[in-house]
């Protein structure tokens, strides 16, 4: 399975099927996660710091598979897991809910349909996740190998969530960087995210 949009997550139950506001897929953000990718991947001279283009190339969903694919090397194995461990996940829930006493048999199918409908879609939720936070580290390794002290982007929500879920995994783990993300208003009133790297 290859990425491609699903949607929003969808909430699942034997009266139907909805989907949460403000849980949407991490394919959303894939796109500038890659482009910043792209981007900062080179030899610096100078400032070290990074100004997204608005009018950055936009990827294919297979130029974004190949990206990936040709820095990592497990690429195609956390797929495969991801895909494994949300069936598995799927199959227990249908279990879990076969056996309640709770609820009558008609909803119990109803709710077995709707999973069974929502599997596909779930699944393909799981593999975007999975290519949407190799890119994120991709990032953070690149940031931390060059010692990049700034990223700017657009204010807007979807560069927000890039920009902060690169934050999140550069201050994790044992050799953590210290970072700063700010709101910033230019000259021409436009408003601009920077993320600040302590180096």
């Amino acid at each position: 399975m290859r990425i491609e949009y699903a949607g929003p997550r969808p909430v699942i139950s034997q009266h139907g099927i909805d989907f949460k506001d403000g849980k949407e897929d991490k394919y959303v953000y894939l796109m500038i996660s890659i482009q910043i990718l792209q981007a900062i991947d080179k030899n610096y001279e100078g400032h070290k710091s990074y100004s997204y283009d608005i009018k950055s190339k936009r990827f294919s969903n297979d130029e974004i598979h190949n990206i990936l694919d040709a820095y990592s090397t497990t690429l195609e194995d956390d797929v495969k897991k991801a895909q494994e461990f949300y069936k598995n996940k799927i199959d227990e829930e249908i279990a879990q809910i076969k056996i309640r006493t709770n609820i009558k048999e008609l909803e119990k199918a109803a709710w077995v349909n709707n999973l069974e409908i929502m599997r596909k879609y779930r699944i393909q939720r799981a593999v975007n996740k999975i290519y949407y936070m190799q890119s994120i580290h991709l990032i953070k390794e690149v940031i931390k190998r060059e010692r990049i002290k700034e990223i700017d982007t657009p204010f807007f929500e979807k560069y927000w969530h890039v920009l902060q879920t690169i934050q999140g995994a550069l201050e994790e783990g044992k050799n953590s960087v210290k970072t700063n993300l700010e709101i910033v208003k230019q000259d021409n009133n436009t408003m601009i995210a920077k993320l600040f790297m302590g180096y």
